[in-house]
């Protein structure tokens, strides 16, 4: 009888550490209830961080215009080159500095040109490629690539800088970046928005009071949903800033 229960007991045992097991390398539910493992790799190979240059202290920088409507608040510089159009402030209320076709803005766009290329040119033996929806991952330091659009939009996604604070994320996106309405960007780790950098082949557009994190290169536009909020940078090299009643932090 003790020796029945004693497997009976090992049995159960054996069951609950299999079960835990399982939970803890399995993603969350998809829209059809199964679940796919996914496991991001630890990447050995450090990166640099993506030198801004001039467009380092400009919370939005601009090519073709910039628009707001609503109670939009930016701490930061704003700069806007080639393009003149600057409209919405107010009501928007600028924290910084506006600079339209002046040399600081000139020098910006120059160095925003020089820092995409950088980080779209980046590589590494153990880049990491990333597809589809990024939502409910962990992503640790490294270099990120992502051969079409990127959504982050069935949760929220976690950037775990692993107890290193001056770790850096590179985020390689051939197409559009597109955040749907409510999901974020967490910082674990002693991770900093300052070394998220996020390189756009398209044009970003951040939904309805999402939280994102990090300084967004966009080839093209960049749009704002209404309550949406950014700690970073926004910067398009060719089209236009839209912004509707959010708050963007320069970090």
């Amino acid at each position: 009888m003790k020796t029945k229960n004693l497997f009976a007991t090992f049995a159960i045992a054996t069951v609950v550490l299999m079960a835990g097991c399982k939970k803890e390398t399995t993603a969350p539910a998809s829209p059809s209830g199964t679940t796919t493992p996914i496991v991001i790799p630890i990447q050995t190979t450090a990166q640099a961080p993506v030198a801004m240059a001039g467009a380092t202290n400009l919370a939005i920088l601009a090519g073709s215009g910039i628009t707001n409507t609503g109670a939009t608040t930016i701490t930061g510089d704003m700069g806007l080159s080639p393009g003149t159009s600057v409209g919405g402030f107010p009501p928007g209320i600028l924290n910084g500095t506006l600079h339209i076709n002046d040399a600081i803005a000139n020098q910006a766009k120059l160095d925003l040109t020089a820092a995409y290329n950088n980080a779209a040119g980046r590589s590494s033996t153990d880049m990491v490629t990333v597809s589809g929806n990024i939502g409910g991952l962990t992503l640790t330091p490294g270099l990120y690539k992502s051969t079409s659009t990127l959504a982050l939009s069935s949760g929220n996604v976690t950037f775990d800088a692993k107890g290193n604070a001056n770790a850096v994320f590179i985020i390689q996106i051939a197409s559009a970046l597109t955040v749907t309405s409510g999901r974020q960007v967490i910082l674990a780790g002693g991770a900093l928005a300052s070394n998220i950098f996020w390189q756009v082949g398209s044009s970003a557009t951040f939904g309805t009071t999402s939280s994102f994190k990090g300084t967004v290169m966009a080839m093209q536009s960049i749009s704002f949903d209404t309550g949406a909020s950014l700690t970073g940078r926004a910067l398009a090299r060719s089209g236009a800033v839209t912004m509707a009643g959010n708050a963007i932090v320069m970090q």
